[in-house]
């Protein structure tokens, strides 16, 4: 029995570093939301496994390896050979925020299949998770569906995290229906604030955290960046300050947050989870905004995710 199962885009983040020179230098690091999310959660303790497609090249490999390493479950790491592995270039601005640019059309993230999904895994697992960005074009839109369905028959908790990336859509339309075509499916939502802005017309956080459930999910969290995050539950809502330190790289903070959050609630089913008291909550929140900031506080996304020990020790300070 899996812990986790995710569905969704792998690819190579190149990721700024020192001038050398005067030359802007880039490192090759492991990226994809989901891929991040798994990764905290094994790092934190949990069985997890990944469906996803890379290239029959160089990237691939060392993705697939990275994985392995990091316990990381690849048997549902699929190969094209019609496609290179996606790329992605981060650009970071005084702040430590980033903007992206992609290398995908098409990329290999995207043509998976429905054949692809091994739906014996997903029978045998507590938790799917799924992003957005798999839903931008065909084949992977099928294969995302295909696997949700598959998920809710087998009981499976599912959680979301839209994960809006502009450039990998046709258009703003078309992504907030996608986005919000996906809310019924979902247990467990994520958003950033400027997500739940987008795919509900407010920035009020208890009016737009309100309508984010009452599309369907039983738990939503909305992340702040050093603000924090807010949470709402059955059981009421509420905000929950973030940690202070110095911030270099965003990049991968918000999959760390989930992550540490999807770790906190693995004991739970569809069944128990509108039952969590908003206090117990709030503590999972306080965690959660601590996985987040220490992975702002170093350089890559899968490469900065914190492990046990260093959480606890930061949250004792």
């Amino acid at each position: 029995m899996y812990d986790a199962v995710a569905l969704g885009e792998i690819l190579i983040d190149f990721t700024p570093q020192a001038a050398e020179h005067g030359i802007p230098m880039y490192a090759q690091n492991p990226g994809g939301a989901p891929l991040n999310l798994l990764a905290q959660m094994a790092l934190l303790g949990k069985r997890v496994s990944f469906f996803g497609k890379v290239g029959a090249d160089g990237f691939g490999s060392f993705l697939r390896q990275v994985m392995d390493a990091r316990g990381i479950d690849t048997s549902s790491l699929s190969v094209s050979h019609s496609a290179h592995t996606t790329l992605a270039f981060v650009h970071l601005d005084s702040s430590g925020e980033r903007t992206f640019t992609f290398y995908r059309q098409p990329g290999a993230d995207i043509m998976l299949e429905p054949g692809d999904i091994d739906t014996e895994k997903l029978c045998n697992t507590k938790l799917f998770h799924v992003g957005s960005l798999s839903m931008t074009d065909e084949p992977a839109r099928s294969a995302t569906l295909f696997a949700l369905e598959t998920a809710r028959r087998a009981g499976c908790m599912i959680s979301y995290d839209p994960n809006y990336r502009q450039p990998l859509w046709t258009d703003q339309t078309q992504a907030v229906c996608t986005m919000k075509g996906l809310l019924p499916y979902a247990d467990i939502l994520k958003v950033s604030g400027e997500e739940m802005i987008l795919l509900t017309g407010t920035d009020d956080l208890e009016k737009g955290s309100a309508l984010l459930m009452d599309a369907g999910p039983a738990l939503v969290f909305v992340t702040l960046g050093a603000g924090g995050a807010f949470y709402r539950c059955p059981g009421g809502c509420g905000a929950v300050p973030g940690y202070h330190a110095a911030v270099v790289d965003t990049n991968g903070a918000g999959d760390s947050f989930f992550g540490a959050a999807l770790s906190r609630l693995g004991d739970h089913t569809r069944q128990t989870l509108p039952a969590i008291p908003p206090e117990d909550i709030a503590e999972i929140v306080r965690f959660a905004n601590a996985a987040g900031c220490l992975t702002a506080t170093r350089y890559g996304a899968l490469t900065a995710l914190p492990t046990a020990e260093e959480l606890y020790r930061f949250m004792d300070q």
